[in-house]
């Protein structure tokens, strides 16, 4: 088996990241804080034993730091966010990869430790998932493809996570939950962030 990581992130530009956080801090800060969280997604995915690949939201660049460290680029590509996973993970399954686990790049508290324990999970059960406080997920691991999982959903609201459950229920597919940990969406959740968080 060959284990694959995924990491979706948005090209940091000003303006187009973090817009709800940018409501109260605006786009210069938001953009920063943005930043301060790709770094900290490269280090955590860093330190798995696993291929890796960095998932663009717009573009693939000429060069940037997840380049120079190693992990292999690519685009999304897809109208929604269901649509762009499914088809990482599906050309993640056609390479000969599996498990896979995918994670974005919200999560200030996803370690290489979590993301480990993650592919340990897989190893005696199909789908792995790592619920958010918000209802979504920041992370899903599979051993093979299912589709389900990314039709229909409503994502970016409360229910995502809940109708993934449902959807494994439904198939009668074991599955194993991580810690419940807090994305970076708004300004209060600057508050809960650690204080090595805003130390370079």
């Amino acid at each position: 088996m060959k284990r694959l990581l995924l990491v979706f992130v948005k090209n940091p530009v000003l303006g187009r990241v973090k817009t709800r956080l940018a409501r109260t801090i605006g786009d210069g800060k938001a953009l920063w804080v943005y930043e301060r969280l790709l770094e900290h997604t490269r280090r955590a995915a860093r330190g798995v034993a696993a291929q890796k690949w960095v998932c663009y939201s717009d573009f693939v660049p000429a060069a940037d730091a997840w380049l120079e460290g190693g992990f292999t680029p690519c685009q999304q590509e897809g109208e929604t966010l269901g649509d762009r996973m499914a088809r990482a993970f599906r050309q993640g399954f056609a390479a000969g990869y599996g498990p896979i686990v995918i994670i974005g790049s919200d999560c200030p508290a996803v370690s290489p430790d979590l993301l480990e324990e993650a592919f340990r999970q897989l190893a005696s059960c199909p789908v792995v998932l790592g619920p958010a406080t918000d209802g979504g997920y920041y992370l899903l691991g599979m051993n093979w493809m299912v589709e389900s999982l990314f039709l229909d959903k409503p994502w970016s609201t409360p229910a995502v996570l809940a109708e993934t459950v449902a959807d494994l229920q439904r198939a009668d597919l074991p599955y194993a939950l991580l810690p419940v940990l807090s994305d970076v969406d708004e300004a209060a959740d600057l508050d809960r962030l650690p204080p090595s968080f805003w130390q370079d």
